[in-house]
């Protein structure tokens, strides 16, 4: 089991779901993938569940307000932690992205902002105080990748390159194209990665995917449909890899399903 007390500068550290129907999703990734449920109060009208394996906290899911879900469609939110969040926030504008919501303390356990690269993609920013995010990562059930899938490889990689001092290294996939892997200074192994959306992808918009761990994708693949997902993309092999598939949840938040090949 890897376990965290900390997650370092630049590297991601939770997932979190915005969803339509609460329950629905709890049943979903409750029988995938093992996870039980623990309800907080955060607000008016808002319980906040902490999805937990073992007792250890791997991600959230939420039920979004009647306004929210008007204008936002069910979807999983990508966390990096950052040591200042609003020093880091001040760095999006001017490397060409967007501050959709500016700094703000979470309670007492942490602080964070919502921003958007140049193409598109959302990502949250976190600043931990007494919540570090996942305490179990890289396991079964858990957060193992963090992908963006972007309009623009060259803007995107360049903005986060200046927000979040990721150094960027592309790979030669072959067939699959050219595959960029982020670095994140002090961190040895990459953080995340970025893939150019292709003509095939049809008209997806730049965003984040999670990526959670399983011990068989197909397998897993397979329980997602009978659950009431659906399959966006096969599984697939990354060739010297691993094995992967695409899924969303019967409320249409995507997410992906991964096994390392080593």
């Amino acid at each position: 089991m890897t376990t965290f007390t900390e997650h370092k500068q630049g590297t991601f550290s939770w997932i979190e779901l915005a969803t339509k129907d609460a329950a629905q999703a709890k049943k979903f990734y409750g029988e995938l993938f093992g996870w039980s449920f623990e309800d907080m109060p955060a607000g008016p009208d808002l319980i906040y569940s902490m999805c937990n394996i073992g007792g250890k906290h791997v991600g959230a899911l939420y039920q979004m307000g009647a306004e929210m879900a008007k204008e936002v469609p069910p979807h999983w939110d990508s966390y990096v932690t950052v040591n200042d969040v609003d020093a880091t926030t001040k760095k999006v504008a001017p490397a060409g992205g967007k501050v959709v919501k500016e700094p703000f303390d979470v309670l007492d356990v942490g602080r964070m902002s919502v921003v958007q690269d140049p193409t598109g993609a959302t990502l949250c920013l976190w600043q931990a105080k007494k919540h570090i995010g996942a305490s179990i990562k890289d396991d079964p059930g858990t957060l193992c990748w963090n992908e963006v899938y972007t309009s623009n490889v060259d803007r995107a990689g360049k903005f986060y390159s200046e927000v979040l001092g990721w150094k960027l290294d592309p790979v030669d996939m072959g067939p699959m194209g050219v595959y960029t892997l982020f670095k994140a200074p002090g961190v040895e192994d990459s953080v995340g990665g970025m893939m150019g959306i292709t003509k095939d992808m049809g008209d997806v918009p730049s965003h984040w995917c999670a990526y959670i761990a399983t011990n068989d994708v197909d397998a897993s693949a397979k329980k997602a449909t009978d659950l009431g997902g659906t399959i966006m993309v096969p599984p697939t092999d990354i060739p010297n890899i691993g094995r992967f598939s695409i899924v969303s949840d019967p409320g249409g938040a995507m997410f992906a399903l991964y096994k390392n090949m080593h």
